[in-house]
């Protein structure tokens, strides 16, 4: 599977992010204005002298950021144990041909759900869900956006149980639940998912309220972390304003995790704590 993000939007989020004209980034970069519209646009591949230049400007780390764009760097495929036992199961939903995921946790020894984001496709979640005879216990979002939060309506008329959710997001989502559906989570409040044990992390940047949520197991652990991160790159700031503290998420949060914390991100390949500390440019 390739990156969810290239270097024109990498570029783009940090430029955003940082409230600069494309004009100050081309001084700042010492090229000319033109060349960077090209590059944002996607129409040309950058050099390395350019990576290096634009990077700088924008305070991305240059050597994750050659190697994504220059060197095709790709993260490691998904640990096998994340999918024995169908302990993770990945739902793709599509948005107007843009892929999106949704994913079931689940405790095999109780056989009881929790979903991570609704992956867009509703029909698809709960045709699984019964398929495999789990007993959904609640909703997680990642954060409201339609993408992560459309269905809400056909799953909760089937399973209504509790949605949890950030608060400062509930003006995002398509279809509001009852309010005595909704859960607003604390930072690090624990989730109990039969003999598992889920905790919520406050990850604002991508918007006001979103959240990750951890599973720890054995030594092992594993994040569902949105579009907070992507491998090789971070979602758009949510108003723009929030890019600070969208960095702030991405590495003092989800970067701080035990190295080699599986991360599951809403759009792209799955990635680890390491492969991101390595490679992601806003790490």
């Amino acid at each position: 599977m390739s990156l969810e993000d290239e270097f024109c939007d990498i570029i783009k989020k940090a430029r955003f992010g940082q409230g600069l004209g494309i004009e100050i980034l081309a001084e700042l970069a010492k090229m000319e204005q033109a060349e960077v519209e090209h590059l944002e646009k996607g129409h040309r591949p950058p050099t390395k002298g350019e990576i290096q230049g634009i990077s700088q400007a924008l305070h991305l780390r240059v050597g994750p950021l050659i190697s994504l764009t220059l060197d095709g760097w790709l993260p490691q495929p998904q640990p096998e144990w994340t999918t024995e036992r169908d302990l993770v199961e990945t739902i793709k939903g599509d948005i107007g041909g843009y892929e999106v995921k949704g994913y079931l946790l689940t405790d095999p020894a109780t056989k009881q759900a929790l979903m991570i984001d609704t992956g867009y496709n509703a029909k698809q979640m709960l045709a699984s869900i019964s398929r495999r005879d789990l007993t959904l216990i609640g909703v997680c979002l990642t954060h409201g956006h339609t993408d992560h939060a459309g269905g809400l309506e056909e799953i909760l008329s089937r399973w209504p149980v509790p949605v949890y959710l950030g608060n400062g997001d509930f003006d995002l989502l398509p279809w509001r639940p009852p309010d005595a559906s909704i859960k607003i989570p604390a930072n690090h409040q624990v989730i109990a998912l039969g003999e598992l044990t889920v905790e919520c992390l406050a990850t604002p940047g991508h918007t006001p309220g979103g959240f990750c949520y951890l599973l720890s197991l054995k030594g092992q652990a594993l994040c569902f972390v949105g579009d907070t991160l992507f491998s090789g790159s971070v979602g758009r700031s949510n108003p723009f304003s929030l890019y600070p503290q969208h960095l702030q998420s991405v590495r003092h949060t989800l970067l701080h995790l035990p190295k080699d914390t599986a991360l599951f991100p809403g759009h792209g390949p799955s990635t680890t704590v390491t492969e991101e500390q390595a490679h992601n440019p806003f790490a």
